[in-house]
């Protein structure tokens, strides 16, 4: 997946046959994201592409079997603890009310986004006409009209960047000079490589789910931009009129690249947001039947009896407990996804702000 804004490259080396140099200049990166970046796939894998009903069911399980180890193994004294009724009320007491102090502050984000599509008719007409400048311009570019799915869109940018840069390649195939025709064709393996990479991925892939904005994460586009900005200034005097036009054109192509996939990211995010919100809202409600129940009936009083070895009061208390923090756990996964995708994506355009390409 390409770079967000910023091109990382990854010392990984898994990737040193996508990766070569023409002199003292790296061209090529590795075709996905994951290899770029400096980071291990399984964290890369929790942050982003692991659903997050998963990834809040592995932490809520976390958290329980860690609950009731402590309370079984490292702390068997707390048993006492727990059957004092004034303990768990203190603790049911304090998690009744983070609930719904924190299910009215996500449903207040939440509102603010909702809040973003609201305006005036003149606000919506401008929105409308420059979301249609926008289509014709890239109508332009692909010479047919601009699809309206937003994978398709998507994969229709990256294939004509690969048809621009071939033509490239083309143009520069008589070259008398062997170095701009050398960096010229790994720049195209490498243009293409990452394009029918990204391609392969947006294929089939639907709006919703986060299959589109991830494949978009692919294909680094701000370090391609720098490339062509270079192999102009580098070898101005080498290339004719034709193939000034056709870096140009290329230029741009990539350039539109960068906008198309900040306002994907940027509907993903309120898509998210408003899931969030609608599941934080599931399931609070049961959160909020188990902390006040555990409060009216489990709130005084042993609870005796072992299973499996192991105090039933710490079964109980720890499964409460997990569950009351069920509308937490569903923040943090969300939270964990949307603030990776925001840092990866906070430049626009062939900035470096990661350390891999420096």
């Amino acid at each position: 997946m390409s770079q967000q804004p910023e091109p990382d490259v990854d010392a990984d080396p898994d990737a040193d046959t996508d990766m070569r140099t023409s002199g003292d200049t790296d061209i090529s990166t590795a075709n996905t994201m994951r290899e770029r970046a400096g980071e291990s796939r399984f964290k890369l894998w929790v942050l982003l592409s692991a659903n997050r009903l998963l990834i809040t069911g592995v932490l809520a399980a976390v958290v329980f079997a860690t609950f009731v180890a402590l309370g079984a193994v490292v702390v068997p004294d707390s048993v006492s603890t727990l059957q004092s009724g004034d303990t768990r009320a203190t603790l049911f007491s304090t998690m009744l009310g983070a609930i719904i102090t924190g299910t009215t502050l996500v449903v207040t984000i939440s509102q603010l986004v909702i809040s973003q599509e609201n305006g005036p008719l003149g606000d919506q007409h401008e929105r409308m006409s420059n979301t249609m400048d926008v289509r014709d311009y890239a109508s332009e570019l692909f010479d047919e009209p601009t699809p309206a799915d937003p994978s398709a869109f998507l994969r229709t940018l990256v294939d004509e960047t690969r048809r621009r840069t071939k033509a490239l390649r083309d143009a520069v195939s008589g070259s008398d000079d062997d170095e701009l025709r050398g960096e010229v064709d790994e720049f195209t393996d490498s243009v293409t490589g990452n394009a029918d990479e990204v391609g392969d991925e947006l294929d089939g892939a639907t709006f919703g789910s986060f299959d589109v904005l991830f494949a978009a994460l692919d294909f680094n586009y701000g370090w391609k931009i720098f490339q062509v900005e270079r192999l102009a200034h580098d070898y101005g005097d080498a290339i004719d009129d034709e193939t000034e036009t056709l870096l140009q054109e290329l230029r741009t192509t990539l350039s539109m690249f960068g906008p198309a996939r900040e306002h994907i990211k940027t509907l993903y995010f309120q898509w998210a947001l408003i899931d969030l919100s609608q599941l934080i809202l599931y399931v609070a409600v049961p959160a909020l039947v188990v902390a006040g129940g555990m409060l009216a009936f489990f709130g005084s009083g042993p609870v005796p009896g072992m299973t499996a070895g192991v105090r039933n009061i710490l079964w109980l208390v720890g499964g409460a407990f997990t569950v009351s923090l069920l509308p937490f756990l569903l923040l943090v996964s969300y939270i964990a996804r949307i603030a990776t995708v925001a840092k990866r994506t906070l430049a626009i355009g062939p900035f470096i702000l990661r350390d891999s390409q420096r």
